[in-house]
């Protein structure tokens, strides 16, 4: 209140006409400013720079460079030994877990982490406990830093409290290299329910006065072995099978083995009885004694297997098998020899029950497929397909027999349908075709496929098929209860049959020589005729052009009515006509005749 100027002091004026700028010595109200003011330390500073005011500023070294944290500690780690408790309580065991970690802190980043090195078999999720990163110190947002490290300290990191033991000689150089005094090193903390585990389980031997040490280095390695016979024939599926039981010396044990043969059908497991002692006597019990689910003792027995309950020619009961021993090995008999004085070793001979012959009934023909492709199936599990004649499907190809078959029916439609039968050589197997015929309403094509024709009466145990020489001119053949009769055949049959005339009957030679002696005294007559009128094969191709010609004069013809028409007429199959119905036909179908070409023709 006393302060009646307020006016800012003059910092700016003007000297040899050059402006400058002073520091204010008084403020607001005239009071005195000592902060503007030198200090004694800036005089001095400034009577020692006076040189340098003088004569300019002296040179300096250039500054070392700048080296980034994440450069100067890459791959630094500090590592510190820890542990910590957690409590187990449903266990009657332990109370508590001591787990042993690892907490690295990296420098280059100030980042922690946790890791609990993995204990195999441990039932545990062990491994990597906190990941690397920042941890949180308090809930001001602080982390922790390495100044907040040190041995013989607990540190609680996300609720869990770490004991820190001790650390590693880099990270204690390191430490006392930036002035933290390191606490003396701690002793790790085992879990005690893992080093009760590991020691281990005491052994309790009961003395004995015999003196099995003398036993094994007497006996070491030396086996007595026998050749056993396991007579099961009394069961169901039994047999007699071979063994050999081993005695060992040592240690007065047994062991059996079974012997294997090759394809026996017997899956390898070569031990029946494991190395054990085997008991022959056991003590009086009640019959209320478990003794099934207890394992045997020296209380429970009362004599054990020895080398004596062993002979040639006896019969010896190992665990409810009765063994027959028939022959031993040389080692075997100079043993007794030696120990028990005894020389008879005669092998008894062992003589096999010849096998039950079981005759193989084979099963009635289901109707399914070939008789001898059915007939495998009886034979083995995996059929194989039957063999073939291959010299004769060689030398047969593509030869067929073919015959002209009518259908021997009651039903008066079913007597005009004709039908192809082939008969192929290569496999003795016959095919059925129907032609197609116009306005019959009946359609043609496939009737049978290509399968082999048992005659009526054979059997499945002696089967007959049809073979060339049942098929005869006139004959009936049954196909699966179709009768057909056979009204003719080709030419290519009759040549076929003479050429081979020793394999067929001359019965069925004779009726198709009497069947085609028509049409080949037709051929001889007609080649007589064109040989004494001098027609020569140029004028028959002549007298044809001009037949042709004169039926292409008339367009109005049609071509197929008078083939069917001509084929009707044909009734016995000879393909003659005499001329006054041929001239008949010709007039009825409108077709013109000229006298002088039907005089030619």
């Amino acid at each position: 209140p006393q302060k009646t100027s307020f006016h800012r002091s003059q910092t700016l004026g003007y000297k040899n006409g050059f402006a400058f700028s002073q520091l204010p010595t008084v403020g607001i109200g005239g009071e005195r400013l000592y902060v503007n003011q030198l200090s004694q330390a800036e005089l001095d500073e400034l009577s020692n720079v006076r040189p340098t005011l003088t004569y300019g500023q002296a040179k300096q070294a250039p500054p070392s460079g700048f080296i980034p944290a994440h450069v100067a500690f890459d791959k630094k780690i500090l590592k510190f030994d820890a542990y910590f408790q957690e409590d187990v309580p449903l266990s009657a065991e332990e109370h508590y877990r001591i787990r042993q970690v690892c907490i690295y802190y990296y420098l280059e980043d100030d980042s922690m982490s946790v890791i609990e090195p993995v204990v195999q078999n441990s039932g545990l999720p062990q491994g990597k406990l906190i990941r690397r990163h920042r941890v949180p110190k308090n809930d001001h947002g602080d982390h922790y830093h390495w100044k907040d490290l040190n041995r013989g300290m607990n540190i609680t990191m996300y609720g869990r409290t770490y004991r820190i033991v001790d650390c590693d000689p880099f990270t204690q150089v390191f430490l006392e290299s930036q002035g933290i005094q390191l606490n003396p090193p701690e002793e790790m903390v085992f879990d005690p329910y893992t080093e009760l585990r590991r020691m281990p389980t005491p052994k309790y031997v009961t003395p004995s006065d015999f003196d099995q040490l003398k036993q094994f280095l007497t006996y070491d390695k030396q086996v007595l072995r026998f050749y056993a016979m396991w007579d099961d024939t009394d069961n169901m599926f039994g047999e007699n099978r071979p063994y050999i039981i081993h005695y060992y010396l040592a240690d007065d044990t047994v062991e059996v083995r079974e012997i294997y043969k090759q394809n026996d059908g017997r899956d390898p497991f070569p031990i029946l009885i494991k190395r054990q002692r085997l008991p022959k006597t056991f003590m009086e019990k009640k019959k209320t004694f478990p003794s099934c689910v207890l394992e045997i003792s020296d209380q429970e027995v009362l004599e054990w297997y020895t080398a004596k309950d062993f002979a040639v020619g006896k019969s010896t009961t190992l665990l409810g098998r009765t063994f027959f021993i028939y022959d031993c090995d040389e080692f075997t008999r100079n043993f007794y020899r030696d120990k028990f004085g005894i020389t008879d070793f005669q092998p008894v001979e062992i003589k096999k029950k010849p096998l039950e012959q079981v005759p193989q009934v084979i099963p009635p023909y289901n109707g399914f497929g070939f008789l001898e492709d059915s007939l495998q199936n009886c034979f083995s599990l995996l059929p194989k397909p039957p063999r073939k004649d291959v010299i004769k499907m060689l030398e047969n190809h593509h030869k067929v027999l073919r015959y002209q078959v009518a259908l021997e029916s009651p039903n008066p439609e079913d007597r005009k349908r004709r039908f192809i039968l082939s008969y192929f050589l290569s496999n003795d197997m016959i095919s059925i075709y129907e032609p197609p015929v116009r306005n019959s309403g009946i359609i043609g094509g496939k009737y049978l496929g290509k399968t082999r024709v048992a005659k009526p009466g054979s059997t499945a145990d002696n089967a007959t098929y049809y073979e060339p020489s049942d098929l005869t001119i006139g004959s009936t053949i049954e196909v699966f209860g179709h009768r057909f009769v056979i009204t003719d055949a080709d030419e290519y049959v009759l040549n076929y049959m003479e050429s081979n005339a020793e394999s067929f009957p001359a019965a069925t030679l004779q009726s198709l020589r009497d069947h085609f002696r028509p049409r080949q005294v037709v051929k001889e007559i007609a080649n007589s005729d064109i040989a004494t009128l001098g027609t020569s094969k140029q004028e028959l191709d002549e007298l044809v052009r001009q037949v042709q010609e004169e039926l292409k004069l008339h367009k109005s013809l049609n071509n197929k009515n008078i083939r069917e028409a001509f084929l009707q007429c044909n009734e016995d199959g000879s393909g003659i006509l005499d001329k006054a119905k041929f001239l008949a036909l010709c007039d009825s179908l409108g077709v013109p005749t000229k006298a002088f070409l039907v005089n030619k023709v």
